[in-house]
């Protein structure tokens, strides 16, 4: 098993050295790889919110823990939302050719844990594919580890405490997109972005979601009935604690499965 007495350096992999990564290897299979997404957030949040969200979570759970934490991956499958500038998005195939791709080369080292903290829904389908198609490939059949390799999908924001925090604190006002509660974990991670914090009107109320033109049509700011002026750092702080304690336990039973 892993240290779990490890720093923030000594958890990432980007920091390491291989001759590290091998000795690692020799008592700890699991690797922590965050994904979010380079996206739109309303007209109050951070465009990296998704991705600034999940490399948090990721190396807190890997402080945690003792597992490596691999580089942030930080574009996703955002499209519906390119009708908002700053807004970049991969397509669903190139998502789901990356991931595999990683899932791969970390598999032909010998991980056999690959547990994936993502912040950005848009993701979930794409990953969940990706996964499928890391077991099943040709390549991954011919690796050592073929039948031990496991992928994990683990939505922060959607884990038990975080959401019922969510709830408590928001209530309806949490919403779906620029939600308070991402934005939260965003002003405690960098306060400079308190000063973009502001009232705003009532919020587009949540429906479908569709390309971008129709997205932005039916969604003027970007927000979908969330209200990011009720976000503060001190909730962000607390939602970061509990979604790290929660996806620890997590990922500890998923290296012990």
């Amino acid at each position: 098993m892993p240290d779990p007495t490890k720093t923030t350096t000594d958890i990432r992999l980007d920091l390491q050295t291989w001759v590290e990564v091998e000795e690692y290897l020799e008592n700890c299979k699991a690797i922590i790889l965050p994904i979010g997404s380079t996206e739109q957030h309303g007209p109050t949040g951070a465009i990296g919110t998704d991705a600034l969200t999940a490399e948090a979570v990721a190396l807190q759970v890997g402080r945690r823990t003792g597992v490596l934490v691999a580089p942030t991956q930080s574009f996703g499958m955002a499209e519906h939302h390119l009708g908002f500038p700053g807004t970049m998005s991969l397509q669903p195939s190139t998502l789901l050719a990356l991931i595999h791709d990683l899932v791969l080369s970390l598999a032909s080292h010998g991980f056999e844990r690959v547990f994936v903290i993502n912040g950005h829904g848009g993701n979930i389908a794409t990953a969940k594919a990706a996964f499928m198609q890391a077991y099943t490939t040709a390549e991954t059949r011919r690796l050592a580890v073929a039948s031990k390799l496991q992928c994990k999908l683990a939505n922060w924001f959607m884990v038990a405490p975080v959401f019922s925090l969510a709830r408590e604190l928001y209530g309806d006002r949490e919403g779906q997109h620029a939600t308070p509660s991402e934005i939260a974990l965003t002003l405690h991670l960098e306060p400079s972005l308190q000063s973009k914090q502001r009232p705003l009107p009532e919020p587009a109320p949540v429906g479908p979601i569709h390309g971008p033109d129709d997205f932005r049509l039916r969604y003027p700011d970007g927000r979908m009935g969330s209200d990011p002026f009720l976000a503060k750092a001190a909730h962000g702080e607390t939602l970061l604690h509990k979604a790290a304690a929660a996806l620890s336990n997590d990922l500890t039973n998923f290296m012990q499965d």
